[in-house]
């Protein structure tokens, strides 16, 4: 089982809150390296984070690339003999019940992966139930300037709790492009299964049957590429 969210984007560079004119700075984009959006995957059995730092958009796509990222760096090795994954998330943002680029990205790393996938949403406004990973990073690195993506990776990575929870993170340079289209038919031919219980938010994945087409695409319409 793993908790998935998205940390707001964060500004990276050498510019502080007490400068003088920081708004037009930030406009100016003065003493800027532009912004990150770190996406974190919690395994809630060994309290191990990980965590995706993305340079370009949070996308459904990016999400479940992180998602992707941790199971062939982490997950598969943690998890031998896993054959189901349950991923529980919030109702909005990149990995929002209602996002259609979300459920095909989710098929397609069931397909690659051989693994029966599981989606548990939150009810919208109650995102606070998640298991929470960014609380203690957020923590770790408040009052300490974000001047590069090494600093950021470095800061992340060092986030401890009295729990034991450890993380690992990773700079993310790939592109995820928005306004990704998906089509009624390639949602019909989807193969979900919706719970009984609220089928909008919990539904299932399943890995690919014999004589089904395997051949998922992302939602930027290439393979969905296998990391090694």
């Amino acid at each position: 089982m793993i908790s998935v969210d998205t940390k707001k984007r964060e500004l990276v560079g050498e510019i502080q809150e007490q400068w003088p004119g920081v708004a037009a700075r930030r406009q100016a984009g003065e003493g800027l390296l532009g912004k990150v959006v770190p996406y974190g995957i919690h395994d809630v059995a060994t309290n191990a984070g990980w965590v995706n730092v993305g340079c370009d958009r949070d996308t459904a796509a990016f999400a479940v690339a992180s998602i992707r990222r941790w199971w062939h760096g982490r997950g598969r090795d943690t998890h031998p003999a896993a054959t189901k994954l349950l991923i529980t998330a919030d109702a909005g943002g990149s990995n929002g019940y209602r996002t259609r680029a979300w459920k095909i990205e989710v098929a397609a790393l069931a397909a690659e992966t051989g693994l029966t996938i599981t989606v548990c949403h939150l009810p919208p406004g109650t995102s606070k139930w998640n298991k929470r990973l960014f609380s203690h990073i957020t923590m770790n690195w408040r009052g300490r300037p974000l001047t590069s993506h090494d600093v950021i990776v470095r800061t992340i990575a060092a986030t401890t709790s009295r729990g034991g929870l450890t993380v690992h993170a990773e700079l993310d340079t790939g592109t995820y492009p928005t306004g990704v289209k998906i089509g009624d038919a390639d949602m019909a031919a989807l193969p979900l299964t919706r719970h009984t219980f609220h089928g909008d938010w919990n539904w299932r994945a399943p890995p690919p049957r014999p004589g089904m087409n395997s051949r998922l695409r992302n939602g930027t319409g290439t393979p969905c590429p296998i990391p090694h």
